[in-house]
């Protein structure tokens, strides 16, 4: 694989992620920070499919400097013909910034990919992207879907770039003399992430390809995990109403787990139970005995059966 060009490699990797890509007259979205990598980025998607590409950089006004770096961009974009569009949330971003930033940056992408009919969003995550994040994971306590790790498609979101090291994206930017700017958060070891990029420096034991194939791997087994689950759904859970049953509860605990998840998910859409507390709430159904997991009442026995709770004194009912 080292020895073939880099733009080869490439095309097969955004082909194998989007089949039929290749044949078709669809364009390739392309989110695009002005970092050595989104812009690696970049310029692969328009050296192998120039004229399909359509690129967009989301300024969250969170640092003085971000504006010229999408002016960067935006220039390097007109002197390669390619479409570009400078995009802003409504909004100044609160709370955390990092997940705020990132919820903002993925709501206004698909926006802009579904005026702009890219049925298809790349971003830049690469190998060593892969490797810390497996890792922050691990100190974390994930369970599989965490450590399946940044997904190389999820919904319209492909990252053809797993399989790169950074060094190889800053390296095709240095030949090419493609510009880029560095943003200083990424030196910034409040962040977990900069403590572990800057722990694995020293660590060279550590294969970042490897471990996204590791990270793929565990993906795939997740992905198989979920058929089994939907299978057994469709068999032995049944709604009524604003109640739901799970009918047999046989199975392995990661399994059961998400047919937990499933039933919860039915009554209360978008609920994301903390792993702990599913944990805790598996023992209880299993012991016999009733739990709550958010808003819903979960009773064990033969048969596990969820509802919405009965709202406490003097609450309103909630709206079925």
């Amino acid at each position: 694989m080292a020895g073939r060009p880099i733009e080869e490699r490439f095309q097969g990797s955004l082909e194998k992620l989007i089949p039929g890509f290749a044949g078709s007259a669809a364009h390739l979205g392309i989110a695009v920070s002005g970092g050595p990598d989104s812009m690696a980025l970049l310029a692969l998607g328009h050296h192998v499919w120039p004229g399909r590409i359509r690129a967009a950089t989301v300024d969250h006004g969170l640092r003085s400097e971000s504006a010229d770096e999408a002016a960067m961009v935006a220039d390097y974009c007109a002197a390669q013909n390619i479409p570009h569009n400078v995009l802003h949330p409504a909004r100044p971003i609160t709370g955390n910034l990092q997940s705020g930033a990132r919820a903002a940056r993925y709501a206004l992408l698909n926006d802009w990919a579904a005026q702009n009919e890219c049925l298809w969003i790349a971003t830049a995550h690469h190998s060593d992207d892969q490797l810390e994040t497996l890792l922050l994971r691990l100190a974390r306590g994930a369970g599989l879907d965490g450590l399946s790790g940044v997904r190389a498609i999820n919904g319209n979101i492909v990252r053809p770039l797993l399989d790169f090291r950074k060094a190889e994206l800053l390296e095709y930017c240095a030949v090419h003399a493609i510009p880029h700017v560095h943003d200083p958060s990424n030196a910034n070891i409040d962040f977990d992430r900069v403590r572990m990029r800057h722990a694995l420096e020293s660590l060279d034991m550590l294969d970042a390809v490897a471990a996204n194939r590791s990270a793929r791997s565990l993906a795939d087994a997740g992905t198989a995990l979920d058929w089994v689950v939907m299978r057994e759904a469709d068999a032995y859970v049944l709604r009524d109403g604003n109640a739901v049953t799970l009918g047999n509860t046989d199975y392995p605990t990661e399994v059961l787990r998400r047919l937990l998840l499933h039933c919860i998910a039915l009554l209360a859409p978008g609920t994301q139970p903390r792993g702990e507390s599913i944990m805790r709430a598996l023992a209880a159904l299993k012991a016999g005995e009733k739990t709550m997991i958010g808003d819903i009442l979960c009773a064990g026995g033969s048969v596990w059966r969820f509802r919405p709770a009965p709202p406490r004194s003097g609450e309103k009912p909630r709206a079925s």
